[in-house]
Formats: structure tokens, sequence, C-alpha cells
């Protein structure tokens, strides 16, 4: 079984995507492959650095990621030729994952899941959200100030529609607690082999 969970940016897909992990499931974050597959990619850095620059790329070589993200999201042109660059990379290497171990349960954290009509590759897709406040605050906690956080949750399609596209929502306003009743609750219908401990009622487009 293929998971695919998205959201906000700043609602929890991570937290999530552990706790499923936590329940059985095979992690594994589009986010984490593009920092440590792609933008270390010999190949990748080259176009990269011959497109941006060696002004996005720190002195040890490496590719500065916060001044790559404030290059493109300033920039809608420069962000969708990133994309254009990243995304078929991401989408071979978990592509080829979960080609490796078929009969495992997966749970793939996609933040653009909807936003590249990648939701055919699953058999349910997950959304996680909370409410807009707690949404800016938490982006506030890693350092992002009121404005930017507005800038990059612009840059995704609006957590109502990607709420109204998902076959399930977890909400992510409440307690750490009440998230993972909402998991638990949630692999025992999906995935009842797991044994999950009993849970917060779920059912599909709606939390309860």
């Amino acid at each position: 079984m293929n998971l695919g969970i998205t959201g906000g940016f700043g609602c929890g897909k991570s937290t999530a995507a552990k706790l499923f992990e936590k329940k059985g499931f095979r992690r594994l974050d589009a986010d984490a492959l593009v920092r440590e597959r792609v933008l270390t990619s010999p190949e990748i850095c080259e176009a990269i650095r011959a497109h941006f620059g060696q002004e996005v790329f720190a002195a040890d070589g490496v590719v500065n990621r916060k001044v790559l993200a404030a290059r493109v999201f300033a920039e809608e042109n420069e962000l969708r030729w990133l994309e254009g660059l990243v995304h078929p990379r991401v989408f071979d290497l978990w592509q080829t994952a979960l080609a490796a171990d078929p009969a495992a349960y997966w749970a793939v954290e996609i933040p653009l899941l909807f936003e590249r009509n990648l939701e055919n590759w699953f058999d349910f897709t997950v959304c996680v959200a909370c409410d807009p406040d707690q949404q800016i605050f938490r982006l506030e906690q890693r350092g992002l100030n009121r404005a930017l956080a507005g800038q990059r949750i612009s840059k995704q399609l609006p957590l109502a529609r990607k709420i109204e596209l998902a076959d399930f929502v977890l909400w992510n306003s409440g307690s750490a607690e009440f998230l993972e009743a909402q998991v638990n609750r949630l692999v025992s219908v999906l995935a009842p082999t797991t044994a999950p401990a009993p849970g917060a009622e779920l059912s599909p487009r709606n939390q309860t």
C-alpha cells in the first residue's frame, strides 16, 4: 500500500509521516531526497551553478539552500526552472524505492502532490492540515518571518483545496497525542494487519 502524504507548508507532514513509520510503514520524504540526493548530484549542481551563479553555493561547494530558496521564491520563473530540474529526479528516486519493495506499506511525503498531479500514483492520499494562525506560527518558529512564510504558502495550492482533493484529512491544530490518535485510527482502517492502538475516529475527507 502506498500513501501519499501532503498538506500545507508548516502543517506537520513530516510529523504525521513519522507516526505512520511508527506503525510499520516505510517513510520516504521527497524533501529529504532533494537535500540528500538531488542537490548533492554533480550534474544538478553544475546546472544550478550555470543558471544562478556561484552565489547560491556555500564556500565548501555545497548548494546553499537558504540562498537558493530566497532566489526562487522571489521569482516565479526561477522557481519553475528549478522545479523542472529537480522534480523529475525526485520522482525517479521515489519510484525506484517503491518498486524495490512493492509489498511494503509506504508513507511518502510530497508537498506538491496535488500541484503535480501525482495522486494517481498512490492508493490513498492524506492531507495534514491546521488552522492558518498556527501554520504561520510554526513557520516563524523555523526562522521565517511572517512575510516570507506567507510567500512560501502562496506558492502552493490553497490548503482548503488540498483538503477537498485528499482521501483523508489529519487535523494537526491540537496536541501531538491527538494527531497520533488520528494516525492510529487511519492505520487501523487501511492496514489492520499492523494492529494499531485504538485512536480517534477518522473518516474519508474528514476528521471527527
